[in-house]
């Protein structure tokens, strides 16, 4: 299975309490903290709720 590279680009401040918790649940706790997690659709959901704060690259 592929895999996505996820980086933090912008803060979760004064965005709404479910987006903060979302990139927590990702494991992004700063600005430019980088995660790789398996390409499933619930990640998928996940960056689709933090598209404005996140960039996202396929890792092979």
């Amino acid at each position: 299975m592929s895999q996505l590279k996820i980086t933090q680009v912008r803060s979760g401040i004064g965005n709404k309490q479910n987006q903060r918790e979302t990139l927590r649940s990702l494991g992004l706790k700063r600005l430019h903290d980088v995660v790789v997690k398996e390409d499933r659709p619930e990640i998928r959901g996940m960056i689709h709720t933090v598209t404005h704060l996140v960039t996202v690259e396929e890792v092979d």
